[in-house]
């Protein structure tokens, strides 16, 4: 589960290997970008015996000679792309992938580049080992132990397939003992005993007037072009005709104002944000701290421009925004009541 401390744990285990003088180079940590600001406020809370450097921003060169003289290096799985000729000539105690589902696809260039790096000892942390499918699961390990799930296509046709297309339990349970030793879990049940269940609420908000008139207008114009689509192609070859279907539908379901078509724009109902203004101030009063995703940056501007006519004071995280650690701590500090935040922030 998320929030268990396994960014703490692992700097506690740094800590402990530099107290056995074990650190004869510096360890390495790729992270979101929007996880590098608490990467480094989590040393300094917990472990400021380590030194830290971070190598992200427009400036990051200047600071490439240095990194001998720090304990921790900590950097981005962009940047890890764009400098990869001069993290393939260093040679790390640890190297870390924080959120490593995000090297879950075995032949993109950020993954192929961090495979090749050098280091002594590596370490995954991720709340969500595997997200889609068993070939995630066989990228990281084939990062932490080359070779121990053998080639990509052998695993394919001994786990993947077996138990993906054929539900094959014995093969399940034989992948299962070979990870075991491998993967440290830690659940909200077994860790944090004093923490009450969590509680999820699904609110269901009924479209009225003009956008449900709208919603009902590019359902049934959907409806038409897709069974056109797997007429005239098969279903197999129509799967981004019905995904986009799939994405219009949830736009008007958010708010028309964020479709690419003609006429929506203008349409000022939401029932969903109408909702959203009504719930906010009350949660507000009581003293909660509310943090709103979506997947739609467009959506995230509307939600925007109500929450500040409200006098709400809020905090955005997108992909666009710069000073990251300034609005992760403003949310923290109390500055900011609401925390907007984009899916792929």
């Amino acid at each position: 589960d998320m929030g268990l401390g396994k960014t703490l744990q692992a700097l506690v285990h740094l800590l402990l290997e530099k107290q056995k003088g074990c650190l004869q180079h510096p360890s390495l940590v790729i992270a979101p970008t929007s996880l590098m600001s608490n990467w480094r406020r989590e040393v300094e809370k917990f472990t400021p015996d380590l030194s830290v450097l971070v190598l992200h921003g427009s400036q990051r060169e200047a600071d490439f000679g240095r990194i001998g003289e720090f304990d921790l290096i900590l950097t981005t799985y962009p940047l890890i792309l764009r400098d990869e000729d001069f993290y393939r000539e260093q040679l790390f105690h640890y190297l870390i992938l924080d959120e490593a589902q995000s090297i879950k696809n075995a032949r993109s260039k950020t993954t192929q580049v961090i495979f090749s790096l050098q280091a002594r000892h590596r370490l995954c942390l991720t709340g969500t080992p595997m997200e889609n499918h068993l070939g995630e699961l066989w990228s990281m390990f084939h990062f932490l132990m080359p070779g121990f799930l053998g080639s990509h296509e052998r695993f394919a046709r001994l786990f993947r397939i077996p138990v993906e297309k054929q539900g094959d339990k014995g093969r399940q349970v034989q992948l299962q003992k070979r990870l075991q030793p491998f993967m440290l879990r830690r659940t909200k049940q077994v860790v944090a005993t004093e923490l009450p269940p969590k509680t999820e609420i699904i609110l269901t908000v009924a479209l009225e007037g003009r956008q449900r008139d709208l919603y009902e207008s590019v359902r049934l114009a959907m409806d038409s072009k897709v069974r056109e689509e797997i007429r005239s192609r098969g279903l197999a070859h129509s799967q981004i005709v019905i995904l986009d279907a799939l994405l219009k539908l949830r736009q008007v379901c958010c708010d028309p104002r964020i479709m690419n078509l003609s006429g929506a724009e203008v349409l000022q109902e939401s029932a969903k944000l109408d909702m959203l203004m009504e719930m906010l101030p009350e949660l507000l009063e009581e003293g909660r701290k509310v943090l709103l995703f979506s997947q739609f940056t467009s959506m995230l501007a509307l939600i925007e421009a109500a929450v500040r006519e409200h006098g709400i004071r809020y905090s955005l995280l997108t992909g666009k925004t710069r000073d990251r650690e300034s609005a992760i701590s403003a949310f923290q500090d109390g500055d900011a009541q609401v925390f907007l935040i984009s899916l792929k922030a």
